[in-house]
Parts: C-alpha cells; structure tokens; sequence
C-alpha cells in the first residue's frame, strides 16, 4: 500500500471521527445563546427548569443501552450521567468510544505495526469518551463545591425576608449560575409538582455527590422536624464551608509541586514505554519474552503502585 493511499485513509478516518463528535455533542445546545437569551428576557429559567423537570431523560429513552448493559450495578452509570449533567445517550457514547477503537486498530495495521499493538490502541482510544465524561463531571461537582457557601448565604438572607424554604431556593436558581442554580431550581420545581421537598432535596444530594450539600439537607430535616432558626443554621454553616473551601485551595497551592511530581513521576515510565512500543518494539520486547524481563516488569508495576500510593497519601491533605 502506497504512502498516498495510506495518508489519505488516515485523513478520511480522522474527519468521520471529528464529524461524528461534532454530530455527538451539538445535543448540548450552544450554552452562550442560552445566557444571552435569558439576560435579555426571550426565555425564564422557570421555564428552562420545568422543561427539563418534565423531560425524560437520556436513560429513560435508552433502557437497553449497551454502556448499561456492560458496566457492573455498582458503578451507576445513571448516577455518572446525571453527576456530570450529560445529555447524551449512553448508547451514543459507547458508539463514539467503538469508533474510536475501529480507528486505532485501522492506523495501527496500516502503519505495519505488530498486530498485538491494535487492541492496545484501540482500548487507549475507546477510553477517551469515558475520560472526557468524567472530567465534565469532576469539573461541575467542583463549580458547585465553589458556589455552595454563596448559595446557602441567599437562602438565609431569603428566609430572614419571610419567604419560605422553597421561595428561597427558588430565588437561588434564579439569580445564581449554573450548576448551582440548576440543581435548587430543580428541587423547587419538583416540590410544586408534588414531591416532598426533603425527598426532592435527598435526590439532589444524589446527583452531587458534595459533603456540605449534606450538611444543608441533614440541617434541613433536622429544623424541620425539632424546629428552631433556620436562617442563622445556614448562616453558620455557610461560614464553614466557606472557611473549609478557602483552606482547601492553600492546600492545593502549597501541594501543587508535589501533585504535579506525582503526576510526571508516574506518567513517565508508561508513555516512554508506549512511545518505545510503537517506534522499536523489538527494543523493549525483553521485558515479556524473557525472565528477567518479567521479573523486571512485575517489579516495575509493583514500584510504581506503591510510589502512587505514598505520593497521594502525602498530597491528599483532609480538610
């Protein structure tokens, strides 16, 4: 097969993948009109959440889905979704991560690579879906995580003019951002459909997964059944979250050479030996074609595991 052939192949393969990514997440709607839309009054967020209350979601119209199918009960992969407020099909996910395996397999066969390199570049691939969806999760709990201490203040400033728990946190998913203002939006809009708040506020504790979001709720229901002032509850405990988030980012300031160390320290040793893999394979095919490369390599893995460990037990500072 001629360089020209190949070249052209590749060029084909990678724009299917980009149009199909770009088929993918043009679901998610531009997120820009929408804020200048509701800046200038063409649409409420009263309506944006009851439409999203009383939509199905991507779950309810994918049952059968094959990510549900093969992934373990455990992991949830309705929770995952719902944490990283995705909007796309499970299935359509999957699909995306297949097509992404088909083009790794493809490249690596018409660059005359070994043939054990193809599932070894298909499953690196296939993950990159999976990668973007937990990072979109991960980046939203920690918008909500820096918004929460905000939120709580208006709920208190809200109860001490009079309103009641569900006005107040209906004026947070009004004059507050995403993701925040989504979620209590939620809970508001869930209780004027007849649902209990306490459960409405439970499910939101679901959804994200946050410590002081339990706090809020606990303190809730607490009020709720013994009584007592609300208003000053949530003022304290807005205190602490506020005081816990601002120690937890001199944390991170003063961990952040540590962390990054870790991080290269570790992803060193795998992409130089995936660089090898598929520049010289032969150079570096000793460590499972002999013993002593066996033994080297179980060692290798072994060390590795244990500098990650030691490394997160001395970063991760509890706060």
């Amino acid at each position: 097969m001629t360089p020209t052939i190949i070249s052209m192949l590749v060029f084909l393969g990678v724009t299917a993948v980009i149009g199909l990514l770009a088929f993918v997440f043009r679901e998610q709607g531009p997120q820009t009109s929408t804020r200048l839309d509701l800046l200038v009054g063409k649409r409420s967020r009263k309506d944006q959440q009851a439409t999203d209350i009383l939509r199905k979601t991507a779950f309810e119209n994918d049952k059968r889905s094959l990510l549900e199918a093969i992934t373990p009960k455990f992991l949830s992969p309705q929770k995952l979704f719902e944490q990283a407020d995705c909007h796309i099909k499970p299935s359509t996910l999957t699909g995306v991560a297949l097509v992404l395996a088909a083009f790794g397999a493809t490249i690596t066969m018409l660059a005359k690579l070994p043939l054990w390199l193809a599932p070894i570049n298909a499953f690196v691939l296939s993950t990159l879906p999976f990668l973007w969806l937990y990072m979109k999760r991960a980046s939203r709990l920690k918008k909500f995580q820096a918004q929460l201490s905000d939120g709580l203040e208006l709920v208190a400033r809200a109860l001490r003019s009079g309103q009641s728990l569900a006005l107040a946190m209906h004026v947070v998913g009004e004059e507050m951002p995403e993701p925040i203002s989504t979620e209590f939006g939620r809970v508001f809009e869930e209780q004027n459909l007849g649902i209990p708040i306490e459960e409405s506020m439970k499910s939101m504790c679901e959804r994200v997964p946050n410590m002081d979001l339990k706090f809020f709720v606990t303190a809730v229901g607490i009020q709720r059944s013994t009584g007592g002032d609300l208003a000053e509850i949530l003022d304290k405990i807005g205190y602490v979250v506020r005081e816990r988030f601002r120690i937890l980012g001199q944390v991170k300031a003063l961990t952040g050479e540590g962390r990054l160390s870790g991080v290269v320290l570790i992803a060193l040793p795998f992409a130089l030996f995936g660089f090898m893999l598929n520049s010289k394979p032969d150079y570096v095919e000793s460590l499972w074609t002999t013993d002593l490369g066996k033994k080297m390599s179980v060692f290798a893995i072994i060390a590795q595991i244990l500098g990650a460990l030691t490394i997160r037990k001395i970063v991760n500072i509890k706060v």
